[in-house]
C-alpha cells in the first residue's frame, strides 16, 4: 500500500487482482473469497492477504484441494479463511 492509497481504494486494488489471478477456476475461487472478506479485514490482514496473492496460483490451488499444507509464513488467519470458504457458483 502507497502512503496516499485510502484503504478502501486498497481493497478495490486487492478485489481487483483477486479477480484477475490467470485461471477461471482460481478467479472464481479467490476472488469470490475476496468479495465475502475483504470489507471486513484491518490493515494487517490486507497485507497477509496482498503476500497471499503473490504465491503462484498451482501452489494455492493445492492448499484448496488438500494436496499440500501452507508453509509456516502462510499459515495464518487470512489462509485459513481461505481453506474454509465454500465457494458458490453464481445463480445458488
Amino acid at each position: 500500500m502507497t502512503k496516499t492509497e485510502t484503504t478502501e481504494n486498497r481493497r478495490k486494488r486487492l478485489r481487483f487482482r483477486a479477480w484477475h489471478r490467470g485461471t477461471k477456476e482460481m478467479d472464481l475461487l479467490i476472488g469470490s473469497f475476496a468479495d465475502a472478506h475483504l470489507g471486513g479485514f484491518d490493515a494487517a490482514q490486507l497485507d497477509r492477504f496482498e503476500a497471499l496473492l503473490d504465491v503462484p496460483e498451482p501452489v494455492v490451488y493445492d492448499w484448496i484441494l488438500g494436496r499440500g499444507q501452507p508453509p509456516a509464513d502462510y499459515d495464518h488467519d487470512v489462509t485459513r479463511l481461505l481453506l474454509a470458504f465454500e465457494f458458490q457458483p453464481p445463480g445458488r
